[in-house]
């Protein structure tokens, strides 16, 4: 099995840490990369060629919205799922190209594998 190739984008390190080792320690996915704002995202995205994007709402410059929005329009562009402390009610995420969103708070091996499962039926982690 090819593991799911998976960039973290967001703009504070603890959390770019904490969520590069819950994927990593979740089966049949891999960091390859991680940034720290849209722009920043932008680049790798072209760079990395990731299948997942683990985005932040908030970051500076381009925010995660608008990243979205922009990797997501490319013809091939990897899956983006947008992660927050807001709750999703809160936020406007309609046209904005995300898959899903995520809350930070729940984030786990459990939510990005059912995540990932619900974009990509076939996927089976650990086969």
């Amino acid at each position: 099995m090819v593991a799911v190739r998976v960039l973290v984008v967001d703009d504070q390190e603890p959390f770019r840490r904490a969520i590069a080792a819950v994927v990593s320690e979740t089966d049949g996915f891999v960091v390859v990369g991680a940034s720290s704002s849209g722009e920043e995202s932008l680049h790798a995205v072209a760079r990395l060629r990731p299948d997942l994007v683990l985005m932040d709402v908030r970051l500076p410059g381009i925010d995660g919205i608008e990243a979205s929005w922009r990797i997501t329009q490319a013809e091939k562009s990897p899956v983006v799922v947008l992660l927050s402390t807001l709750d999703a009610a809160d936020l406007d995420l309609s046209g904005c190209g995300a898959a899903g969103y995520l809350a930070k708070a729940a984030f786990g091996p459990e939510q990005l594998v059912a995540t990932w499962t619900a974009v990509r039926p076939g996927f089976r982690p650990g086969f």
